[in-house]
């Protein structure tokens, strides 16, 4: 019974992925090629396949796979693995915009037309955006409650950054180390002394997004090293301390994460109150 519902799965991703192929070249470029230019057509065949039928089609996909599984690593707008998980910080957000602004780190602004054009804008002619938004990605039912960044080189291209999503404090405790710890969709407080959970990475580049070809920062695969980095950093600045070292989820892969080498653990610290 098992193979056969395999089976079925793997013929409808066939036909979905060759009805993506028709929709794409043989009517959305088809379509645009009787009315404009070629290079033109190209370039807006590109970005309806990218940013409107590939994300709707691999979610489509997920669904039909019923992919069950706790994340150790947060989730793309496409239902694909992204950043791992990697560093948790215990304290307020107070306390958290404290401990990055000593290091001389930036708070990533919001993602919006116009941000992203200002990235945009900054990526092309390399001219510094310290405070450059992230693309969402989503923990907890929601994306990143707040990110960090600090520019390498004054470049826009290359960057350390961290994303953070807060988690009440008991329900951390609580659930730590089980699946409901990762499905919780609650929101705490602001001013809440809460477990701000956090996945950093660091930007080398221009890249292309996995199966949706999408544009946008290459990262370096070794997390476990950013993590590092960022740890120490804050160490250094003493602005944390009581640092321990957990194992994320349960049952997890700790090799590859899409193209991510991850050691699977998350190192947890105390925010100190700034002076």
């Amino acid at each position: 019974m098992r193979l056969l519902q395999r089976l079925l799965q793997r013929l409808l991703i066939l036909g979905l992925g060759i009805f993506s192929v028709w929709l794409i070249v043989f009517v959305v470029f088809r379509t645009a090629d009787q009315r404009l230019p070629w290079a033109l057509a190209l370039g807006v065949t590109y970005g309806i396949a990218a940013y409107i039928i590939l994300p709707r089609v691999i979610r489509f996909g997920l669904k039909i796979l019923q992919r069950e599984h706790v994340p150790s690593y947060s989730i793309s707008g496409d239902g694909l693995p992204g950043d791992p998980v990697n560093i948790a910080l215990v304290g307020t957000l107070q306390q958290l915009r404290a401990a990055f602004a000593a290091l001389g780190w930036s708070e990533a602004d919001r993602l919006s037309l116009a941000s992203s054009w200002g990235m945009v804008r900054a990526f092309v002619f390399n001219s510094s955006y310290p405070t450059a938004p992230f693309s969402t990605l989503y923990l907890f039912g929601r994306g990143q409650d707040i990110g960090f960044q600090k520019a390498i080189d004054n470049s826009p291209r290359k960057r350390h950054h961290i994303r953070f999503w807060a988690l009440s404090l008991m329900q951390a405790q609580s659930t730590w180390g089980e699946a409901d710890f990762w499905l919780n969709t609650d929101q705490p407080l602001d001013d809440e002394r809460v477990i701000w959970v956090g996945a950093a990475t660091r930007d080398t580049g221009l890249s292309l997004t996995r199966l949706t070809f999408q544009i946008t920062h290459a990262t370096d695969s070794d997390t476990n090293a950013e993590r590092d980095f960022v740890i120490a950093e804050l160490a250094k600045s003493r602005t944390i301390e009581a640092v321990k070292v957990y194992q994320s989820g349960q049952d997890l892969p700790t090799e590859r994460v899409n193209h991510y080498v991850t050691d699977g653990e998350i190192t947890v610290a105390q925010l100190l109150q700034s002076t």
